[in-house]
């Protein structure tokens, strides 16, 4: 049942920079996620990956029917509209009459690049999930190599519009609209595009293809909407390029970038929304509460292939954003996950009041595996997203609610195993390839503070890995291991000391020994995680098969792992408790959940 995708612009020769797959091996079930890679999703539909034909082996005769009846319609005329300030204008997420929609890149006929059309799900619970006909295909000049990355937007007059980039015939990136053709539909099936597309194209001094994914709008004080794209200028400098629009086809590109960042490349994906230093609840970018409220700053990294933010100030009367920490900003501080995680977009949940984090998975295998078995890359876990309320400086991301629906009735607990240096403790829990994990660790803090100038230079990627003995770790959990442990995907974390006594905490993923196969990538990623005076060492990690998502003191480090096992699959993984520190004793506490199936159906019409 895993559905998935591939993403554009990647070089299969590259592990990180490109997507996955495992052909005859288990891959992700998904089983707590929508399959596919989503359109800025609902609120914002982003687009970045491919999903193979499952798709059309369900939807072929109503995609036919829904091109038919869209093509019998008369193209949309829109009127100018004079909007004035007022809370009732409503910019939102696709959260249309009580379902979630989800829009994203697929490709009807392979497993591979090419052909991008956008496929369409809805949820009622963002865990189980109704196929629809597709949305939109590329059947006009300027979008025949592509309907790329968009967003959505809810207009005053209750219209919703799609924002998107087409890939035009030289691959140009021009920006064009389309609309729901019937917006009291509660599952938004048939969708037209404006006659008057393209909209915007590259300003002077923007290459072809460095113009892409517009946002979507939101509102000044001055009755006038804003959009940001994604840009580059001087080849080098990331930016973000910011429009005003007062009747939604028409737009004037602003002298002054929104920000942007010198040696980080071409911007993609970017995002721009409040959080609250007040409270968990989410905000959208109607809030006006400004004494409460920090700015997320957000952009994919084009040439990196990671998703980087900062927090700061955003003035929405000059349309700059201002980073709280310049050497933290975007592009070169903070990443939303420090694994196989790229193209992610937020959106507000008007139901929930929460702001919802999405992206995808991609592949690390050869290009061949992913035609063989007929897809590539999955979602991640959608994630809601919080300013971290005890540092004030990072977010904290946790897996939506939802999710724990799928947990079963009973749980493994173990409490209070004591890991002394070097020690290796299995935990026998039956079937171990689907899993909600929740962890905790109890450091001697006698040793630790005993402990001076430990691996000063310590770097989860540049080390090696869980197997090292450091006196202060590694000390974790090994999930997708067999009884052997020949293969093995270890989560950790690792203390370093610096010289005047202060330490550092590491929360790393070692993939290094996670597949007999030779030809997948096998990286060690992690970084830095805050571990605060009183609190003890947890983790959660959600396994899913060959996709393990693992969040660090509360989720203010996020690593997610794409993985291949041949011999750590369905009732052979294992999960141990390690402690590889030579100088301190660990004390671990886990409750340990199985996991159900989520639903991916074809919608019962």
């Amino acid at each position: 049942m895993a559905f998935s995708f591939i993403s554009p612009l990647v070089a299969h020769n590259d592990p990180e920079k490109r997507t996955e797959s495992a052909t005859g091996r288990p891959s992700a079930s998904r089983k707590f996620l929508i399959t596919g890679l989503f359109v800025y999703i609902l609120v914002i539909s982003s687009l970045t990956g491919v999903l193979y034909n499952q798709l059309q082996k369900h939807l072929g005769h109503w995609h036919s029917t829904a091109t038919a009846i869209i093509s019998g319609l008369p193209e949309i005329e829109i009127k100018p509209l004079r909007v004035e300030w007022t809370e009732k204008v409503i910019q939102g997420p696709l959260y249309h009459m009580g379902w979630y929609h989800l829009f994203y890149q697929y490709n009807p006929t392979s497993a591979i690049w090419g052909n991008i059309t956008w496929a369409h799900s809805v949820s009622k619970d963002l865990i189980n999930w109704f196929q629809l006909p597709l949305a939109m295909v590329p059947d006009h000049w300027y979008d025949i190599k592509g309907v790329m990355t968009g967003s959505a937007t809810i207009l005053p007059d209750g219209r919703i519009m799609m924002f998107y980039t087409g890939n035009a015939r030289d691959l140009s990136q021009l920006q064009c609209l389309a609309f729901a053709v019937n917006a009291s539909d509660p599952l938004l099936i048939d969708w037209i595009k404006y006659k008057g597309n393209p909209i915007l194209g590259p300003p002077p001094g923007v290459g072809r293809k460095d113009f892409r994914d517009p946002s979507s709008l939101w509102i000044g004080p001055d009755g006038k909407y804003r959009m940001v794209m994604g840009s580059k200028h001087n080849n080098t400098i990331g930016c973000a390029l910011i429009y005003h629009t007062t009747n939604f086809t028409h737009y004037e590109l602003l002298d002054e970038v929104l920000h942007s960042v010198p040696g980080t490349g071409m911007w993609e994906c970017v995002d721009l929304y409040p959080v609250s230093t007040k409270n968990s609840n989410g905000l959208d970018m109607l809030n006006r509460d400004e004494s409460g409220v920090k700015y997320v700053l957000k952009q994919s990294g084009d040439e990196d292939r990671h998703d980087w933010y900062a927090i700061g100030t955003y003035d929405i009367v000059k349309d700059k954003w201002y980073p709280d920490d310049p050497e933290m900003d975007v592009g070169i501080g903070l990443r939303y996950d420090y694994g196989k995680f790229y193209a992610s977009k937020t959106f507000f949940d008007p139901s929930k009041k929460r702001r919802i984090l999405w992206g995808y998975v991609g592949e690390t295998d050869p290009q061949k595996n992913d035609l063989k078995k007929g897809w590539a890359n999955m979602m991640n876990v959608p994630r809601t997203v919080t300013l971290d309320p005890n540092t004030q400086s990072n977010l904290i991301q946790w897996p939506v609610e939802e999710t724990e629906t799928l947990r079963s009735e009973k749980y493994d607990e173990f409490k209070d195993v004591e890991l002394g240096p070097g020690s290796l403790v299995p935990l026998h829990i039956g079937l171990a390839s689907e899993l909600d994990i929740s962890a905790s660790f109890e450091v001697d803090e006698a040793l630790l503070s005993g402990t001076f100038e430990a691996d000063v230079l310590f770097n989860c990627t540049t080390s090696q890995g869980s197997a090292m003995r450091g006196v202060l770790g590694p000390f974790g959990i090994v999930v997708l291991a067999d009884a052997s442990l020949s293969e093995q995907t270890p989560v950790y974390f690792y203390i370093a000391k610096n010289t005047d006594g202060t330490s550092r905490t590491y929360f790393c993923a070692d993939e290094s020994r996670s597949s007999k196969l030779l030809d997948v990538g096998k990286m060690i990623y992690g970084s830095t995680v805050p571990v605060l005076h009183g609190e003890n060492y947890n983790m959660r990690l959600l396994v899913d098969h060959s996709i393990i998502e693992s969040f660090a003191q509360g989720g203010r480090t996020v690593i997610t792992s794409r993985v291949y096992p041949t011999k750590a699959i369905y009732n052979e993984a294992k999960v141990f408790l390690f402690n590889n520190g030579t100088g301190i004793t660990v004390k671990a506490s886990l409750k340990i959940w199985k996991m159900g199936t989520a639903k991916m159906d074809p919608f019962p019409f």
